[in-house]
């Protein structure tokens, strides 16, 4: 299945929440949706879904969602990890749920083993820890086996295990050809886990590609060659028109070029190298370098009046 935004747009009161975000979600892809705080992140999937009222539509194989025969089948979608009635018990909630989508009592069973409630789904969520209304509403979400599965930080409140056994899960999900959409505010684990980034900023579009090609821009992507003098190879790699900058005591970091390129520069002027080595940003550090200017509610470095931030 194709999942195409196309447009989706939504105003509260003056302020544009989403503007003109369209974007396509590939089938065996787990795309990463990344943005600052505020940006738009949860509005664009409310959107998506038909949750919301705004510009613009999202297309599953063509159709809108709600014109589907059972739209719990194309779509499973987890937003809010406290999203189901406190007095009704975990397996009660799925039940009803499944009755909806025309699903066994069977498959309510499998995906409570599944995603681990096996012990308290005979229990009211209301005493549920985060981490619990978690796995709950995954549960939700997979339990027709979707087509298409949207997660808004999933892994909120979660330990260790449990984030790394969510990241195993939603591989596996799109890797039997469904398309998973999931926003994460954890890089190291979204870098580990998604094959393509949507990322927007104050609700507009700022990249929509591969998560290599994403952090291969960023300029923290260079080469670091260590040398006895590093002042005489600084000046024969800027001579060749390398963006280049000394490191450390005998260190040069040099930018847009390869390891041989530098290699034979240093050979050329008759430097032993200690060291060459080419450094790859994280995503981590591309997402902050690249989404710098798109900042809704920066950290302030300076101080207003009386030392309050500004």
């Amino acid at each position: 299945m194709i999942v195409e935004a196309a447009g989706l747009g939504k105003s509260f009161g003056s302020k544009r929440a989403v503007d003109e975000v369209s974007f396509v979600l590939e089938p065996g892809r787990v795309t990463g949706f990344l943005g600052p705080n505020g940006s738009g992140k949860s509005t664009t999937m409310r959107l998506m879904l038909g949750l919301d009222h705004g510009d613009g539509r999202t297309l599953y194989d063509g159709r809108q969602l709600a014109e589907h025969p059972v739209p719990g089948r194309v779509a499973g979608a987890h937003l809010d990890a406290k999203s189901f009635h406190p007095n009704r018990t975990a397996r009660a909630h799925l039940r009803m749920l499944a009755a909806g989508s025309g699903v066994r009592d069977h498959r309510v069973d499998e995906v409570i083993e599944q995603v681990g409630l096996g012990t308290v789904a005979g229990k009211r969520p209301r005493g549920f820890s985060l981490g619990m209304g978690q796995r709950l509403g995954l549960a939700s979400a997979i339990l027709a086996e979707p087509a298409v599965l949207l997660l808004d930080e999933p892994a909120n409140g979660l330990d260790p295990q449990s984030i790394a056994w969510l990241r195993d899960f939603i591989r596996a999900y799109a890797s039997h050809g469904k398309v998973v959409f999931v926003s994460s505010h954890l890089m190291s684990e979204m870098q580990l886990m998604a094959d393509d980034l949507v990322v927007i900023g104050r609700g507009r579009l700022i990249a929509h590609e591969p998560l290599a090609a994403f952090v291969a821009r960023s300029t923290r992507n260079d080469v670091l060659v260590r040398v006895p003098d590093p002042v005489s190879l600084l000046g024969h790699l800027l001579a060749e028109g390398l963006s280049a900058v000394r490191e450390g005591p005998d260190g040069v970091a040099v930018s847009g070029t390869t390891t041989e390129k530098v290699g034979e520069v240093a050979f050329h002027c008759g430097q032993p190298v200690r060291e060459l080595t080419t450094r790859t940003a994280s995503l981590e550090q591309a997402f902050l370098e690249l989404t710098s200017d798109h900042q809704e509610y920066a950290a302030q470095n300076e101080r207003g009046p009386g030392g309050v931030a500004g």
